[in-house]
């Protein structure tokens, strides 16, 4: 089977929240075609593995089937929350597009669903895979 690996932005978009020192990401698929996709390669252990800076304690995914769309809780990772941290995103308003950068890898058949630039794609291009 022929595939392409694409940014997860390319598949869905997404927004975060915040409550206390825990993040919240929804990700939301473009199209209902990449839903399976999305559920099978966006999952906790991803995420984890992507936040793994953060040193998150818990990372939840609840998936919401009937608008293609899943959220992630994520314990621990706002530094103390809003009241306590010293970052310049203490909300964690931007760890969206970190994993909005997440590769997918896709069956050639769904290309058509992407949004955006069909130009060639490197993830994380300075770091080893």
């Amino acid at each position: 089977m022929n595939t392409v690996t694409v940014p997860l932005h390319r598949a869905a978009h997404g927004r975060t929240g915040d409550k206390g020192n825990r993040s919240n990401i929804s990700v939301i698929a473009w199209s209902p075609r990449l839903w399976d996709t999305l559920v099978a390669q966006v999952t906790e252990v991803a995420v984890a593995h992507l936040f793994r800076h953060r040193r998150p304690t818990r990372v939840t995914r609840y998936l919401v089937p009937g608008l293609h769309a899943m959220n992630f809780v994520l314990d621990d990772v706002l530094d103390g929350g809003v009241n306590d941290a010293l970052n310049l995103d203490s909300h964690g308003k931007s760890l969206s597009f970190l994993l909005l950068d997440l590769p997918l890898t896709l069956p050639i058949d769904l290309a058509d669903d992407l949004v955006g630039e069909a130009a060639d794609y490197h993830p994380f291009p300075s770091q080893e895979t």
